[in-house]
């Protein structure tokens, strides 16, 4: 029920929203260039002001050592809870640092995908806390994975249109919305680990054996407390991983990053003069064919071109694809379950995956997405909350989490390297500390739930980053969007081909 009054909520309230765009815009008649909040993907066009870069020198302050701490403390909570932090990384380097805004998104995406890769490689070498299976859930992985990158590509399209006080305000409502929600969420498990807790105290009955030893009994659902075959480090490492789902994943990757790639023509012209360089390297055979395909689409890629709407939509058939063939499998698997009275769930999440459900799940990846193009994070802000929804448990929520946005943060970086959005003594220093700050920050709060027995503490944690970067991406907002309406700037929505 509370599941569908936050739906409700977000629904409800992005269409106010939008339709207020219509009533707003008519007391404004001049135009002036979109600005964006962030960029992702291939969202470096012209949504953000039009201004020159700015890229501080690297070099010891108190700008840089404030910068550090926030950084290491949002990359810490922010791969804990499973939202990345991005929503508290772009105020910080625009701020406190002096990057531009471009620039700044793009470092942001630099310190989540070090933040998750590190909290990834630690969640790795960690046992499931309840049962015999890899702490990542894979299905759920490749059931969001898709809708996630597809849902960036239509974000980035968004954030041409929209304009910057409609994200603002989109972001405050699904901020405000997902952060309460998740707060709730906490105190709701806090109460029932503290009365299972009570009840595990109680139903401890100490008796003595036939040889005179202490016995306790232990009700079987407090099982899972009871110590385990120790597992060396290197087999809990090759029992997490599955080799055949991190493949899938990594091809879904490349494909979308070619794809992104195709459709930024400066990178098309880098491409060509590469691939050139190899054919005079008489490297003809594996290379000739790309260089011919490149050649023709360098002039025709444009925005609104028929190569860019060819490109942009090879993306869904791909996404749908992957989709697709994981939902269809959680049905059928949980359809044969049912019928010979199984009641153990198929992944993690203990919802009946039925066409319902699984349509709802695409529905928030593909939000979750969406935020992450309009943002500049990566998707985290509604994947987190959204696992936490649907019954998995806060460590299997934050491992799974981090395990996508690693590919969705690292897509990313990759074009943002390409187009020479970020200095590199910078994104270098800067994730080396996301790094450090994604592994101690799990090591230290996993030992935190294991000595306290409250995972109940993630979720908190979770809520609190969500309701950071609510109140610092909306200050700022506010901020900017007050300086357009004094300027008599353009505030309906934009062009689309005209804005690119």
């Amino acid at each position: 029920m509370a599941t569908r009054g936050l739906v409700f909520y977000l629904l409800s309230s992005f269409s106010v929203a939008v339709f207020s765009v219509f009533f707003i815009s008519h007391q404004y008649d001049s135009y002036s260039p979109q600005i964006g909040l962030s960029n992702s993907l291939s969202s470096n066009l012209s949504h953000f002001p039009t201004t020159d870069k700015t890229w501080p020198e690297l070099k010891f302050s108190w700008r840089l050592v404030l910068a550090t701490v926030i950084g290491f403390l949002g990359s810490a909570c922010g791969t804990v809870g499973g939202v990345g932090g991005g929503g508290i990384f772009v105020p910080m380097l625009t701020l406190i640092v002096g990057f531009d805004t471009k620039s700044a998104a793009a470092l942001s995406k630099c310190m989540i995908t070090g933040a998750s890769a590190s909290s990834v490689w630690y969640n790795l070498r960690v046992p499931h806390p309840t049962k015999e299976v890899p702490i990542i859930d894979y299905d759920l992985a490749l059931l969001f994975q898709p809708m996630l990158m597809l849902g960036i590509t239509l974000g980035v399209a968004l954030s041409v249109v929209f304009p910057y006080w409609l994200i603002t305000v989109l972001i405050i409502i699904l901020f405000l919305g997902t952060s309460s929600r998740s707060c709730f969420k906490g105190a709701e498990m806090w109460k029932e680990e503290t009365i299972l807790k009570k009840e595990y105290a109680r139903q401890q009955e100490a008796t003595v054996n036939s040889r005179g030893e202490r016995t306790v009994l232990i009700d079987a659902q407090y099982e899972s407390l009871l110590p385990k075959e120790e597992k060396s480090m290197m087999q809990i490492l090759m029992f997490n991983l599955r080799w055949e789902r991190v493949l899938v994943l990594v091809a879904l990757w490349v494909l979308f990053l070619l794809l992104q790639i195709l459709k930024a023509k400066n990178l098309i012209h880098d491409s060509i003069r590469l691939t050139w360089a190899a054919l005079v390297a008489n490297d003809v055979t594996a290379c000739s064919t790309w260089y011919w395909v490149l050649f023709c689409l360098q002039n025709d890629v444009t925005a609104c071109s028929t190569w860019y709407w060819v490109l942009f939509c090879l993306q869904f058939p791909i996404a749908l694809g992957v989709f697709g063939y994981e939902s269809v499998k959680l049905c059928k698997e949980y359809k044969k379950r049912m019928s010979t009275g199984n009641t153990e769930s198929i992944c993690e999440a203990s919802i009946a995956w039925t066409p319902i459900h699984i349509a709802f799940c695409a529905l928030c990846g593909i939000l979750g997405g969406t935020v992450g193009g309009l943002l500049g994070s990566g998707g985290g802000f509604v994947l987190g909350p959204l696992l936490l929804e649907i019954g998995v448990i806060p460590q299997v929520a934050s491992a799974t989490a981090t395990f996508v946005m690693t590919f969705s943060a690292s897509l990313s970086v990759v074009e943002f390297y390409l187009l020479k959005r970020f200095p590199i003594p910078y994104a270098i220093y800067l994730t080396s500390v996301s790094i450090l700050a994604g592994f101690w920050g799990q090591f230290l709060v996993r030992r935190v739930v294991s000595i306290l027995k409250r995972a109940s503490i993630i979720v908190f944690i979770l809520s609190s980053v969500i309701f950071a970067s609510a109140i610092t991406m909306g200050v700022i907002g506010i901020k900017m969007s007050l300086q357009m309406i004094s300027n008599h700037e353009f505030m309906g929505f934009l062009d689309f081909c005209n804005s690119q």
